[in-house]
């Protein structure tokens, strides 16, 4: 496992393309090695992202009290995060050196599926940046665009059914963290976001210039991906793991910011129906044994102990933290 490979995805989207089973391949390939992968061909125009990231910044040069005014509770998960307010869902740690606005799969308030989950419901949108709705909105369906032709390749990949994983995020708990990393100093401990494991199926990232992204390899090391203008960074998250019995990798990884500039980040996280039950779908490879998660409550513990003083207890799925 030498790097992150970058690999041209434009046929994923027309499974009948001549190049569509070599594609897919090269996806398996990557995603049962480090887990991680650069993508081209996604057809999103470099000004969405660039318009992306102007947005994000405007959303954190909001003034800090109209902030608090939109920020997290504790029965809302979407809003405004402060700087320094969550340590490791484990309670271990330093704070993560980072500011962030939580946005999650747009549902209406009287969205029948409220009733069933109550972790559903319309997000908190800045008033300040009155296009950041219709911004964000765009620019997230076109990576679930990105998001199902990935999770088919998956599927053909692994020898499942067609469209046994995609039908999972009908309705799904997919979010989105806009992120302000504020540069560290060169001596300065601690991290923009600490070394863990992403918990959902998919994430797909638009790199910032910036830099800071780092990858563990399997020695132990850490690397940056060299994803190419334009491009995306994709990885595997815990859920897929399990759903492919250990064979796609959900892989650490970390932010540090030492480059001296303000850094700015949108991550999105592919997550399913808060019903969906993630278990092995084909046999899994020896030695891996993880039990079944429940999307919904996995969600809800995720979310819950972000709180300082909220602790995992039994019933607690692994977080994805790691140690340092």
């Amino acid at each position: 496992m030498g790097g992150i490979p970058t690999i041209d995805i434009a046929p994923l989207f027309n499974a009948s393309h001549a190049d569509y089973e070599q594609t897919v391949q090269q996806v398996i390939s990557a995603c049962t090695d480090i887990g991680f992968l650069s993508i081209t061909g996604t057809d999103i125009p470099t000004d969405t992202v660039q318009n992306m990231r102007a947005c994000v910044q405007a959303i954190f040069d909001v003034e800090e009290g109209a902030k608090w005014d939109q920020a997290i509770t504790r029965d809302n998960y979407r809003g405004f995060i402060p700087l320094g307010f969550f340590t490791p869902n484990d309670g271990s740690g330093k704070a993560d050196k980072y500011e962030g606005y939580k946005l999650h799969h747009e549902v209406a308030s009287d969205a029948p599926i409220r009733n069933d989950c109550a972790l559903y419901g319309p997000n908190v949108w800045p008033s300040q940046v009155p296009d950041a709705r219709g911004m964000i909105l765009d620019y997230w369906s076109q990576l679930d665009r990105v998001a199902d032709a990935l999770l088919g390749a998956l599927e053909t990949g692994l020898g499942l059914p067609a469209r046994q994983l995609r039908d999972a995020f009908r309705d799904p708990m997919t979010n989105m963290t806009l992120l302000h990393y504020p540069p560290q100093a060169p001596d300065e401990g601690g991290y923009g976001i600490h070394p863990h494991k992403d918990t959902d199926a998919l994430t797909i990232i638009a790199p910032d210039p910036v830099g800071g992204l780092e990858v563990q390899t399997r020695n132990g090391g850490w690397i940056s991906p060299d994803c190419p203008p334009g491009g995306f960074v994709v990885n595997i998250g815990d859920m897929l793991e399990l759903w492919s019995g250990g064979r796609l990798k959900s892989t650490p990884h970390r932010v540090v910011n030492r480059s001296g500039q303000e850094r700015y980040s949108f991550p999105y996280f592919a997550v399913p129906r808060h019903d969906v039950v993630v278990s092995p779908l084909v046999d899994p490879l020896p030695g891996f044994d993880r039990p079944a998660v429940h999307c919904g409550h996995w969600s809800a513990e995720i979310w819950r102990t972000n709180w300082p003083d909220e602790a995992a207890h039994d019933a607690t799925p692994e977080l994805g933290t790691l140690s340092d």
